[in-house]
């Protein structure tokens, strides 16, 4: 869990370049970024993943790598793809790297979106993974304080 500064800003920056390369993709559904997303998860993610998947945690089901459609305009989607969703709870997880550091009004944005949708969010930097049952316990209250 431990990387260096210098690797863990490379592997930020392949991460950005991976997000802005499937956006180029031509003509990219939802569920085919996402299916790519999934194959190229962050080392972040998949530590999470392997804590909370198959209902692991609770009893809930989460998945990765989930396409939020938010609106359609020109018969085309507007869309996030979630880190981690619950359906049951309509609770999105979000790892943040450094990365965050320096889009956090377009954090903020996105997050006013989906809790418009009637959705919850929970952002986890991934420094706080260091600590995974202080992570899982915060997921846990979340749902718990979810109706």
């Amino acid at each position: 869990m431990r990387e260096s500064r210098r690797t863990e800003q490379l592997n930020c920056l392949l991460f950005y370049n991976l997000h802005e390369n499937t956006n180029r993709m031509s003509d990219p559904t939802p569920i085919n970024r996402a299916r790519l997303l999934r194959k190229n998860m962050t080392p972040c993610e998949k530590i999470l993943w392997a804590n909370i998947r198959k209902r692991k945690l609770d009893g809930f089901k989460f998945l990765r790598q989930h396409p939020i459609i938010y609106q359609v305009h020109n018969n085309r989607p507007l869309y996030f793809i979630a880190d981690f969703y619950c359906a049951e709870k309509k609770l999105v997880i979000e790892l943040d790297g450094k990365i965050h550091n320096f889009q956090k009004q377009e954090d903020t944005a996105r997050d006013e979106i989906m809790e418009s949708l009637g959705l919850h969010v929970l952002r986890i930097r991934n420094e706080e993974l260091e600590n995974m049952q202080n992570v899982l316990q915060r997921i846990v209250d979340c749902t718990g304080s979810i109706r």
